[in-house]
């Protein structure tokens, strides 16, 4: 497994090694140690979620608030998805700043989303498998959001407005600066 920082450097992307040959293909999705090793602190997993969507589905941008705050790993089993996190992160230099990565079955990269951050992503594929690996567990009470198109963000979603697919629930979140920033201290790995 290699990792690399992204443009905002706390968010990493994933690149598993894949073993192919005429049977098919091998890799490890997921080892604790290295990623461990990697970030110098551990994160513990307790909850994988699992989505399907069609073509232009578009879920985010979410977050829980803390102490419920969520790291996700997240990965596409099927299809191929751009996928969006946002600095929440207030005293962050990149505050207001997105990463925005295609996953896919294809390339099999994963993103660790940090606490701190707003995630969504839209389907690129006509279908797309969601997974990913959380380090609190859902709190309805906790999920708030940040709505997809807010101008501030300048979040380039790679299809037109018109293939968009959204949930009522999704079209009503509040614009970034009404949005819940976090400190330092609720994001912090123990």
């Amino acid at each position: 497994m290699l990792f690399e920082r992204c443009n905002i450097p706390d968010v990493v992307l994933c690149k598993p090694t894949v073993f192919k040959d005429q049977r098919g293909y091998f890799m490890e999705t997921f080892r604790q140690d290295q990623l461990d090793a990697f970030l110098g602190f551990k994160i513990d997993f307790c909850q994988d979620n699992e989505s399907q969507s069609q073509f232009g589905v578009l879920r985010g941008l979410h977050y829980q608030k803390p102490p419920f705050s969520q790291t996700k790993l997240v990965r596409v089993i099927a299809g191929r998805i751009l996928d969006v996190a946002v600095d929440l992160r207030k005293d962050s230099a990149t505050f207001g700043k997105h990463v925005a990565v295609e996953l896919s079955a294809t390339n099999k990269y994963q993103l660790l989303v940090p606490r701190g951050f707003a995630h969504g992503f839209v389907v690129l594929s006509e279908n797309a498998v969601f997974n990913y690996k959380c380090d609190a567990y859902y709190a309805p009470d906790s999920e708030e959001g940040v709505f997809y198109n807010d101008p501030l963000l300048n979040i380039n979603w790679s299809l037109n407005e018109a293939d968009l697919i959204l949930s009522d629930k999704d079209l009503s979140l509040p614009l970034f600066e009404a949005a819940a920033a976090f400190k330092e201290s609720d994001t912090l790995y123990t």
